[in-house]
């Protein structure tokens, strides 16, 4: 065995495994650079909502990203999930289209799941493993389905040929070398290759305390209660050396783990902003937005302006404002955004037919005499005296952003056009709601047993600052009620030592209310989707959030109430 082989740990659970993993994907960067790491490979529950994220700043540090997720299967009435890598851009495709799926195509009351055909016919490019105690197998064996067991792996060995593993894990966790001899056995049997690989939910062994109240937390189950999912304290990122002596006694297992990076020639990056296709009466979008800004100027200038002027002054009038607009047109072409101002101006218009109150704009937006000639801005901005460069300049590229407010009863017929004309290509945004101060007191408070009202106390020692809340270290310097409490009891000084390790990590996901992506057809192809089926949204949310949505090519479009 090469003295230069280096342990891969491809099974990196980050923040997004919602309340499971305590993995922040900055402080994983920093960990790869600082100990030369080579490659390593995300894992996340049920989403890849950190996918292109973790490429992006692990490909920076030099190290390579291996991109993979857990997918719940559906299999003789038990849902559980097994781990899929990519090894190409039509994998990641693959897992995009399973990982969608999983959310928008399930009954209401169920875990987001797949069938087992669906990743069949999906399979292309992808690499399967068979997972650890709590995965399908792993479930299956547990409830003494041993038969079932075999039938899943036997369709999965037809299925991806040598793209599908048996995994050996050893955390020191109960049953676990009785599942690891199943495995062996069964990889006897039926000819498969074994990999060596560790289910990693946190960088340092001293956060595994901490960790175990987040699992707390999500299973809405006490630390003291016994009938719980208990992990062992081994789920950290361990020395690779380490890890090489642990499994020197299953070379195969080793060696294919060593290989594992070799198999992947791929990783999800930036994208330029994509819009969808428009259909127009003209040649091109260009051509397009150009003849309706001159129609809505020819317009704006018939009726609102110099009705007691003489004819020297309108023509120059006349002038100016065709100079300006000519000059608007010339930057949002060679910037190539003419689809996105078609859009929403084509929104704004529909809403208005349809008399639904829309407001007459604000921000930056309002300096654009394109905007005011389309109807998507109510102010004239040469009369306000308004700078368009201040909203699109070729010397600073952002997307435009147009700031539209619409009734708040009426916002969703809105939502609901969009989503009939652009056929599937519109989703919401999502966001993560994060354990601030006193969250994350109140939920370790509830886990470790303490008694609300006492934990309410603690809480409300923190200053309430909306512009700028404090985190949990701050106010204990701040307020010396904190450090009394922890004196007088034990309890509370455990209360805040985890709540300081899980402060600021992921605690749950919701929808961005107000911005919407459009990419039209391709949207399924770009960015996996999220569907919360108890909110009563009529549209499913990116998983991935508004920076790697935008990262991922996704225009943002405010609809503001």
């Amino acid at each position: 065995m090469n003295s230069n082989n280096q342990f891969t740990n491809f099974k990196i659970h980050t923040q997004y495994s919602i309340c499971e993993g305590a993995v922040r994907i900055d402080d994983l960067s920093k960990h790869c650079r600082e100990n030369k790491i080579k490659a390593i490979g995300i894992c996340d529950s049920f989403n890849l909502c950190g996918a292109l994220e973790f490429s992006e700043k692990i490909s920076k540090i030099g190290t390579q990203p291996i991109i993979g997720t857990q997918i719940n299967f559906k299999f003789d009435k038990i849902i559980a999930k097994m781990p899929l890598f990519a090894t190409t851009k039509n994998g990641y495709n693959n897992l995009i289209k399973l990982s969608s799926n999983s959310f928008l195509n399930q009954d209401t009351n169920e875990e987001p799941n797949c069938q087992l055909t669906d990743l069949f016919n999906n399979k292309e490019d992808l690499i399967i493993l068979s997972g650890g105690m709590i995965d399908l197998i792993g479930v299956l064996f547990k409830a003494n389905k041993i038969k079932k067991a075999e039938e899943v792996i036997l369709k999965l060995k037809e299925n991806f040929k040598d793209n599908f593993y048996l995994e050996i894990q050893r955390h020191n966790e109960n049953d676990e070398s009785l599942f690891e001899k199943f495995l062996i056995n069964l990889s006897n049997k039926f000819d498969l290759p074994l990999i060596a690989s560790q289910e990693v939910y946190y960088l340092d062994q001293n956060i595994s305390e901490a960790h175990d109240a987040l699992t707390c937390i999500r299973e809405k189950r006490f630390i003291d209660d016994r009938n719980r999912v208990k992990f062992s304290n081994l789920h950290h990122i361990r020395k690779s050396s380490e890890l090489i002596n642990l499994y020197k006694d299953i070379p195969e297992a080793l060696e294919n783990n060593f290989n594992f990076p070799l198999r992947f020639n791929f990783k999800p990056k930036k994208s330029k902003p994509i819009l969808p296709s428009i259909k127009t009466k003209n040649s091109s979008v260009n051509q397009e937005l150009l003849e309706q800004a001159k129609i809505g100027l020819k317009t704006k200038l018939d009726n609102y302006i110099f009705e007691k002027e003489e004819n020297k002054i309108k023509k120059d009038i006349k002038t100016i404002y065709e100079k300006r607009l000519m000059h608007e047109i010339k930057i949002i072409n060679s910037m190539q955004y003419s689809s996105y101002f078609l859009i929403v101006s084509d929104y704004i218009k529909w809403a208005k037919k349809n008399f639904i109150p829309v407001g007459p704009g604000r921000g930056s937006g309002a300096g654009s005499l394109v905007a005011y000639c389309l109807d998507i801005t109510d102010l004239d901005p040469i009369k306000f005296n308004l700078i368009f460069e201040r909203f699109l300049n070729p010397d600073r590229i952002s997307m435009p952003d147009f700031d539209i407010d619409f009734c708040e009863e009426k916002r969703d017929q809105v939502f609901e056009y969009l989503k009939n004309k652009y056929k599937g290509g519109v989703a919401h945004i999502i966001t993560f709601g994060k354990f601030k101060a006193r969250m994350a007191l109140r939920d370790v408070g509830r886990v470790i047993g303490l008694p609300y009202g006492y934990v309410d106390k603690i809480c409300k020692m923190i200053p309430f600052d909306p512009s700028r809340p404090l985190t949990l270290k701050e106010s204990i310097d701040r307020e010396p009620r904190f450090k009394e409490e922890i004196k007088k009891n034990n309890k509370v000084e455990k209360l805040i030592e985890l709540s300081l390790k899980i402060e600021g990590l992921n605690r749950n996901m919701a929808t961005h209310a107000a911005g919407v992506v459009i990419a039209g057809e391709e949207l399924t192809k770009q960015v996996p989707l999220y569907k919360d089926h108890n909110s009563n949204l009529f549209l499913p949310s990116t998983q991935y959030d508004m920076y790697s949505s935008e990262n991922a090519g996704l225009v943002k479009f405010d609809l503001l109430g």
